[in-house]
């Protein structure tokens, strides 16, 4: 009731300046209403009017920014909240929605941990499938093939080559496929070795790398986030922004606090358009170690996506 309450005494303040105007003042009203009597009445009710809607307006001041933020929130950047102004009830209401954004933020990364998890592990079953199973497979055909060939007649053998060379191509792409799924140079080498052979998975589109030897330690799933979002910024510039060249960069801190990733090209850029799947992706990756993640971009100015880590030390993990 205290909302009901503060509208209440507002209109009662007006009523009760305007009855004190009204006692104290030089008008009166004859019957009938003279010419200049209505003009006052209706000027004196239009400047109560105005008053009382001003009054309203910075009274209910706090809701109205609480309604442009319900209608623009959005959880994958985190951290929006409202100052808590006002008193009784919108005071009150605006902590509780902030409160509300927390849970929702807090259980969001939660539930994006676990399904970002379950993507990885079953990326790489497939990719273990795909090794060895299809890959045998195919190595095995690739072996028959050739000795057929061998054994073949000179008439049959360019045909028989021909299809030698279709299951090559064919098993490089299963490879090139599990690769993409399983970074097994991210296990084996580490990041720096992952981003280096990523840079050159990409026909048509120079990449050049600027990667910082010095950095300081991350923990294992920093550095597969990193990995990713360098793997899908990269592949976005390949596929859709009409770039020549881009750059990979990644360097440490000027305070040591932690890692900076870019990835920017000299692309067309975008203007307003939606983010689609690929960028919301990367902002979930990116929540899921609590990163933050920057995209700037603009018609003929290309695309830059930064990406801040914390370190290890600093609660990474």
């Amino acid at each position: 009731m205290r909302l009901f309450w503060r509208v209440f005494w507002l209109n009662a303040l007006m009523g009760v300046v305007a009855t004190v105007l009204l006692m104290i003042g030089p008008w009166t009203v004859s019957a009938p209403v003279r010419l200049t009597e209505a003009v006052v009445l209706v000027a004196g009710t239009g400047t109560m009017l105005a008053a009382n809607a001003a009054l309203l307006r910075w009274g209910l001041a706090p809701l109205g920014r609480l309604t442009q933020l319900m209608g623009t929130i959005d959880l994958l950047r985190p951290g929006q909240r409202l100052p808590v102004t006002g008193s009784g009830e919108i005071a009150a209401l605006i902590a509780t929605f902030n409160q509300m954004l927390a849970r929702l933020e807090a259980e969001r990364g939660l539930s994006s941990a676990r399904a970002l998890s379950a993507q990885e592990d079953e990326r790489r079953r497939i990719a273990q499938e795909l090794h060895d199973e299809i890959g045998q497979s195919l190595t095995a055909v690739l072996l028959g093939l050739k000795r057929v060939t061998d054994r073949a007649p000179e008439s049959l053998r360019a045909d028989l080559r021909e299809v030698q060379e279709v299951t090559r191509d064919s098993l490089d792409e299963v490879r090139m496929i599990a690769h993409r799924l399983r970074p097994g140079v991210l296990e084996d080498l580490g990041l720096m070795s992952a981003l280096a052979s990523l840079t050159h998975q990409f026909d048509g589109l120079a990449v050049r790398r600027e990667l910082d030897p010095d950095l300081p330690p991350l923990s294992p799933q920093a550095e597969l986030v990193i990995y990713r979002i360098a793997q899908e910024g990269l592949t976005n510039v390949a596929r859709h922004a009409g770039a020549t060249e881009a750059v990979l960069e990644l360097a440490a801190d000027r305070d040591g606090g932690g890692v900076t990733l870019r990835v920017r090209d000299n692309g067309r850029g975008k203007g307003g358009e939606d983010e689609g799947a690929g960028i919301r992706g990367m902002r979930e990756r990116a929540l899921l170690i609590g990163a933050g993640l920057t995209i700037r971009s603009g018609p003929g100015q290309g695309t830059e996506v930064t990406l801040r880590v914390r370190t290890t030390e600093q609660g990474d993990e």
